[in-house]
């Protein structure tokens, strides 16, 4: 039976909120309720979002909720040749091609298409770039042009075959990546996307259980297509609900959801901020602690 690895792996574009306390609570206890390994990882490949003052603010916050974690934490950022390794051996399979498209053209072809299809993360590329010739792009490339990569998705399921994973309290699900259409894997600023640097990070560090909210469970289809292209063990799944605020929306950085740091600044505690997010039996599971890397 294999040891129980579970990981919590914010990214520093903002202060942490109560939704990831819960999220980094429910990974930390599964991994020490089983005796095995809780990982703290930091996904800051978006250099032009991510602070190190965040960054720093994550391992303060982590202490201050007495979660502690195992071996060292892993920075994306270190590790941007090994994405581009995994990137160089998609593209000699004839699995990725260049997009030059910037959002603004993509919305452009979205809205001159009256029945334009949409996937989880919104209207699904049309493919403008799929088409072009292998010469032509390669030009395009080798003058400087910015360009992303992107997944041939249905010839990469295609190859693949059928997938499913197993998600927790489930059984096994029926995975359909053709539903995200040809996802970039590579930013045009970054050798790496979140989907290709979660996969790989995850099989790199031998995480068995992978614990995360509700909104990610559509992605776990697109992340069991890049495992199976690139021999990668496929973890078990559990998505959790997500914590809402009075309205019953997400709790989210973008919409100013009140951080940890306020909270403490309030004076209140730990134990005090879970019972305000109506999560106190799940804050129970939780023993006293001290913090280390």
């Amino acid at each position: 039976m294999h040891k129980t690895v579970t990981r919590f792996a914010p990214s520093p574009t903002g202060y942490l909120h109560l939704g990831h306390a819960y999220a980094a609570m429910v990974a930390w206890s599964r991994a020490r309720a089983a005796n095995g390994q809780f990982l703290l990882r930091i996904e800051n490949i978006d250099a032009s979002r991510c602070r190190p003052d965040y960054e720093a603010a994550i391992l303060d916050d982590m202490a201050w909720l007495g979660l502690d974690w195992d071996g060292p934490v892993r920075r994306q950022q270190d590790h941007l040749s090994d994405y581009q390794s995994v990137l160089d051996g998609l593209r000699a399979r004839g699995l990725l091609y260049p997009c030059f498209c910037s959002r603004a053209d993509i919305a452009r072809e979205v809205a001159a298409s009256a029945q334009a299809p949409h996937g989880p993360d919104g209207p699904i590329y049309p493919g403008t770039c799929a088409s072009l010739s292998e010469t032509e792009a390669a030009e395009r490339v080798a003058t400087g042009e910015a360009h992303a990569w992107r997944l041939r998705t249905a010839e990469a399921h295609r190859r693949a075959g059928r997938l499913d994973y197993e998600e927790e309290g489930k059984g096994r699900v029926i995975c359909h990546p053709e539903m995200f259409g040809d996802v970039v894997l590579a930013r045009k600023d970054c050798p790496g996307s979140y989907h290709l640097c979660v996969c790989h990070d995850d099989a790199r560090q031998g995480v068995t259980l992978v614990t995360r909210g509700e909104e990610l469970r559509s992605a776990t289809d697109l992340h069991r297509l890049i495992q199976a292209l690139m021999g990668w063990a496929a973890p078990v799944y559990a998505h959790h609900a997500l914590l809402t605020d009075p309205s019953g929306a997400k709790l989210s950085k973008r919409d100013g959801a009140l951080s940890l740091r306020a909270l403490r600044a309030e004076g209140i505690s730990p134990a005090e901020a879970f019972r305000r997010a109506g999560v106190e039996a799940a804050f129970s599971q939780l023993a006293p602690v001290s913090s280390g890397a």
